[in-house]
């Protein structure tokens, strides 16, 4: 019985293999009978796949959306830093430009009366100690800064240096209320004091009742002995209101500073005065006012109806 399976296994395995010959060799020789089995086992697996791909595609969307997602948020951030460097270095710009102007009309107003001056950037505004309109200069005593010296702006006065360290100095502005200068006005010797008010609005005392102000009037700087605390010539700025009160014994004016004191960058110490007075040569152009421009109307009449 033995020898029987082992002959009928041999004869199955025989007719398998010849089988299996007999279909390669039609398969070479371009019969589709196995191209048919594979066009029949791929219809009938065709719906199989497709349920698949309804079912995956949405697990395969999903995780495709989170990596794209992530990429996306990435992005945001590195876009939102960009803007944030792009509107940093916008700023300093900025900033650059209007200390490099400011520096610019203050080397033309000491060139004008030919004052020596050391530029100083400022580097903080507001009280301190007993001063209570003040800003803080990068520039002190290394640099040659001294108490009692002239500040100037790109408009003219600014104030005067109060204390000095090393490497940084506090200057009293000109809108702080113990502030006094004396002043003259321009065109003539008519002389007075100027007091800080707190703002860019100062009050003016003139010296005696003898002497007259209008509105107008470009006030100067009418120095001091040896050139310090102000030096003559530099502007201050002009009389917007006049008081007449009867009895006085002077007259008083309300004036207005030239400087800009909340947009000050850079100012200028000035350390060195030249031996003449620069007079008036410092005076302001008068702004010229803005023309109103005029609209010519041409009215076309009607034409008259007829009957």
């Amino acid at each position: 019985m033995r020898r029987g399976a082992e002959g009928r296994s041999r004869l199955l395995l025989i007719i398998l293999i010849v089988t299996a010959l007999f279909l390669i060799t039609l398969d070479l020789r371009g019969v589709g009978l196995l191209e048919g089995a594979r066009s029949g086992s791929q219809t009938i697996l065709s719906p199989f796949q497709r349920a698949g791909n309804v079912l995956l595609t949405p697990v395969k969307n999903f995780f495709t959306d989170v990596t794209h997602l992530g990429r996306t948020r990435n992005q945001i951030e590195k876009l939102r830093a960009d803007n944030a460097k792009l509107k940093s270095q916008l700023i300093h710009r900025k900033n650059a430009d209007s200390q490099l102007k400011q520096l610019k009309s203050i080397l033309d107003l000491a060139g004008t009366a030919e004052f020596k001056v050391l530029n100083a950037r400022v580097i903080s505004q507001g009280s301190s100690q007993s001063f209570s309109q003040t800003i803080t200069i990068d520039s002190g005593s290394k640099a040659g800064i001294k108490t009692n010296m002239t500040v100037l702006s790109e408009f003219g006065i600014a104030g005067v240096v109060k204390e000095v360290f090393p490497n940084t100095a506090l200057v009293s502005l000109a809108t702080d209320p113990s502030f006094r200068i004396g002043v003259r006005i321009a065109g003539s010797q008519q002389i007075g004091i100027l007091s800080g008010r707190g703002n860019r609005s100062a009050s003016l005392q003139l010296i005696d009742n003898l002497t007259s102000v209008k509105v107008g009037d470009v006030l100067l700087s009418r120095g001091s002995v040896a050139n310090r605390p102000f030096v003559p010539g530099v502007p201050i700025g002009y009389v917007t209101a006049v008081d007449n009160s009867a009895g006085a014994i002077a007259q008083s004016a309300t004036v207005h500073l030239y400087t800009d004191f909340s947009a000050l960058g850079v100012v200028a110490v000035v350390v060195g005065a030249p031996s003449s007075n620069p007079g008036d040569a410092l005076v302001p152009a008068k702004p010229r006012p803005t023309p109103v421009p005029t609209v010519t109307i041409y009215a076309t009449p009607s034409p008259t109806p007829t009957n």
